[in-house]
């Protein structure tokens, strides 16, 4: 009864570290989302800007001047940028989901044998 009480807490803090990747990976998704959205209203901003219209870029407290194309390839490659990174962590997401699958069914094959183990020793008592 022992080992099977040893072996229900260490899945249980398996479990738990499981879990708080998962929360991490979920606010990175939404932190991902929010850098996504803003950045393709910028880029939708520029892409009504006229060739001759200026484009400035903060950078630190100053206000540079920057090229209208030039500003709109580093938008485009920022949100290429942020889209590989949310397919990444969509990945991570579905793997982490998997594996809470996994310990949750491993965890109540444990609690299932504990209770039983309880039940025979209090039977032999």
């Amino acid at each position: 009864m022992e080992e099977i009480q040893k072996k229900l807490q260490a899945e249980v803090d398996a479990y738990k570290l499981i879990q708080r990747d998962y929360h991490k990976a979920l606010i990175n998704r939404q932190q991902l989302d929010g850098q996504l959205n803003e950045t393709t209203a910028v880029k939708d901003e520029l892409y009504l800007l006229k060739p001759g219209n200026e484009v400035f870029k903060l950078i630190g407290p100053v206000l540079m001047k920057q090229d209208l194309e030039e500003a709109k390839q580093n938008v485009n490659k920022r949100i290429e940028f942020i889209t590989n990174e949310l397919k990444r962590t969509e990945t991570l997401i579905t793997d982490l989901d998997t594996k809470q699958e996994l310990h949750r069914s491993t965890l109540d094959k444990l609690q299932q044998m504990f209770q039983v183990a309880q039940q025979k020793a209090t039977l032999e008592a």
